[in-house]
């Protein structure tokens, strides 16, 4: 708020123009002063509420609505940027494909309102037990996307058994009591294939995820370089490689 005694035009101007919001002239009324600063309160308040709703749509337009995690496309963003910094700097970026194991059953057995609460606890246990630079995302249905940057062959093989473990060591607490849960996971090093797409990349992480399920459930599998081999010379290898692994009559 300025308050000046000079009410020329040209100065008024130039002090609006230097920052001020408002201006009063002397001598001025306390009412109108407090009318005016009543005026800028409203002011800040309304920009106050068009940041909040700004971000709230960023936050609604990139993360899952059921579980607060990256969306599909916002994780694949991330992976897309991660592995464009790893073949700068000859890192690599570890790539798990994580399923939950029998889900369609929880859902019909239990409800879906009881497989959703199953999504937000495994949900909890996997973003609890990943670095706050990593990410976890929704891939879709009940399968998660996880990203661990600067992650080799051995450091992701170790950290997929612990998430194995972790999201298998104790049933999850529900409105309809305990419910046992376990997930599968797939996993690739980009390291290992610096130049490969990252559509391959899923693809390799993808069908050892099903090798994974198909050897038993609550298991991680690495993906193999023949897996990526096949996954880079076709396009429908994810395809391809849930028809030789997995039972057609299987549950996921």
């Amino acid at each position: 708020m300025l308050l000046t005694a000079n009410d020329k035009v040209g100065n008024l101007i130039e002090g609006l123009e230097s920052g001020a919001d408002d201006y009063l002239t002397k001598p001025f009324h306390p009412q109108e002063l407090r009318a005016r600063l009543r005026v800028g309160l409203r002011m800040l308040d309304l920009e106050t509420n068009l940041v909040e709703a700004r971000e709230n749509l960023r936050f609604k337009a990139s993360h899952d609505a059921l579980t607060s995690i990256w969306n599909r496309g916002a994780i694949i963003e991330l992976l897309e940027r991660e592995l464009s910094r790893a073949r700068r700097e000859g890192s690599s970026v570890g790539i798990l494909l994580a399923d939950i194991d029998h889900f369609k059953t929880i859902n019909g057995t239990r409800g879906h309102l009881v497989g959703d609460e199953v999504l937000r606890a495994v949900t909890g246990r996997l973003k609890g037990e990943v670095r706050s630079y990593d990410a976890v995302g929704r891939y879709g249905g009940e399968e998660f996307l996880i990203l661990l940057p600067g992650c080799d062959n051995p450091k992701l093989t170790a950290k997929a058994g612990q998430l194995v473990k972790l999201v298998g060591r104790s049933s999850i607490e529900t409105s309809a009591g305990p419910v046992p849960a376990t997930i599968s996971i797939g996993g690739i090093a980009s390291g290992d294939s610096p130049h490969a797409e990252l559509k391959s990349l899923l693809r390799a992480a993808d069908t050892a995820l099903y090798r994974a399920k198909v050897s038993g459930r609550n298991r991680s599998e690495m993906a193999r370089l023949s897996d990526l081999e096949i996954a880079t010379s076709t396009a429908g290898a994810a395809a391809l490689a849930r028809e030789t692994v997995e039972s057609p009559t299987s549950d996921k």
